[in-house]
């Protein structure tokens, strides 16, 4: 069993994105998952780290056509014990390395969720990425999850008062850049590394969003609001998440792309 097996075995990842902070990320990418379907017939969707399912099972529910291909097996039998067996979904073991099951151009909508928070070199992320856009059909759309960089830093290096023991481990660049590896289970990204990786591929970007901007900083305040402030956070949050100069600031971000 791997770094990524044990942790995913024993976390518990739907009720992260349950929790009231949470919900902001889910919501928000729930938000631009509308955004991409809206006109398409009949759209084709697949995600490739579907992890438990809540974004896939949740589409199937709703009536989509869905594709989940999830690398732990965990995770992948908690996705299908949410199945009733009407929902139009296939669930399938897979990496996100090769999508050789898939044929090009089959998509309307390719998700890739979580794959980038677990490649460590950009030989990986290119081939993620690639393989994405290969089987997503031309004008479709392939949305793309991120960790970030400045939030680590921020909270775990300074805020957690990791500093000395990062240093001494060589876990960051001189321009504090996170250096992270498979025992380190999260790769960091910025806005920079997020474009590099686009330019390589045949995709224009619709957006690149921040899916839970400030709500991390202050979730224990977020998990103990009444509903009506709790409506008013995600009224600003969906007021600022697409400015781009507050995105690198975000805990996570969504690429939003258009296969050309």
């Amino acid at each position: 069993m791997n770094y990524l097996e044990e942790y995913y075995n024993a976390y518990d990842e739907d009720g992260r994105l349950l929790s009231r902070h949470g919900q902001v990320e889910y919501l928000t990418t729930m938000k631009y998952i509308r955004e991409c379907l809206a006109g398409v017939a009949d759209p084709k969707i697949l995600e490739v780290g579907a992890g438990t399912g809540r974004y896939s099972v949740t589409l199937a529910k709703q009536g989509f056509q869905v594709t989940a291909v999830e690398l732990i097996a965990h995770n992948l039998e908690v996705l299908n014990s949410k199945l009733d067996g009407t929902e139009p979904i296939t669930a399938i073991q897979g990496n996100a390395l090769d999508l050789s099951a898939f044929a090009d151009d089959s998509f309307d909508l390719t998700m890739l969720l979580g794959p980038m928070y677990h490649l460590y070199t950009k030989e990986d992320k290119l081939q993620a990425l690639s393989e994405a856009v290969r089987v997503t059909k031309k004008s479709g759309r392939i949305l793309v999850a991120y960790c970030m960089n400045e939030p680590t830093v921020i909270q775990y290096v300074f805020g957690l008062n990791n500093l000395r023991e990062v240093m001494e481990l060589e876990m960051l660049t001189p321009d504090w850049h996170c250096v992270s590896a498979p025992r380190d289970l999260f790769e960091l990204a910025r806005t920079e590394d997020i474009a590099a990786l686009d330019a390589e591929v045949p995709v224009k970007r619709i957006k690149l969003i921040a899916t839970d901007g400030a709500t991390k900083y202050k979730q224990d305040l977020i998990d103990e609001m009444d509903d009506e402030t709790f409506g008013k956070w995600l009224d600003y949050h969906f007021a600022i998440c697409e400015r781009q100069d507050l995105i690198g600031a975000s805990h996570h971000t969504l690429d939003i792309l258009e296969k050309v």
